[in-house]
C-alpha cells in the first residue's frame, strides 16, 4: 500500500525484554510480526514493519515500525499473540517531527 499524504505517519519502537529466549527465538518473533504487519498493510490499514535489532546478550529484540497511530502497533501486536514492554514514539534517523532534518556529518554540526 503506497503512503498518501493524508496518511501521517510516526515511526515507533516496540521493546521486548525475554530473559531465556535465544536469538533465534526472538528472531522467529520478529518474523511473526513482520508477518502480521504485512497482512494487515495489504488490508489497507497504514502500518508497517520497519526493522528489527536482536541483542543476544540482553535476551532482548527491538522492531521499529511506521504506522498511523500507536493503537496500530498494538493491534499487529495483539493479532499476533507476542508480548513486549513498551512501544515508543521515535525519531528516526535525524528526522524531526516538524519535517527538518539533523546532520548525520560531523562537519554540518
Amino acid at each position: 500500500m503506497a503512503q498518501t499524504d493524508t496518511e501521517a505517519r510516526e515511526t515507533f519502537l516496540v521493546e521486548h525484554y525475554r530473559p531465556g529466549l535465544t536469538a533465534e527465538e526472538l528472531g522467529a518473533w520478529a518474523a511473526k510480526v513482520r508477518d502480521t504487519t504485512g497482512a494487515m498493510e495489504r488490508e489497507g490499514k497504514p502500518v508497517r514493519y520497519l526493522r528489527s535489532t536482536v541483542v543476544p546478550t540482553d535476551e532482548s529484540l527491538l522492531c521499529t515500525f511506521e504506522a498511523a497511530s500507536e493503537q496500530l502497533v498494538r493491534d499487529a501486536y495483539a493479532r499476533a499473540g507476542i508480548p513486549f514492554e513498551r512501544i515508543t514514539a521515535v525519531i528516526p534517523d535525524g528526522v524531526w517531527p516538524d519535517g527538518s532534518h539533523q546532520s548525520t556529518k560531523e562537519e554540518d554540526r
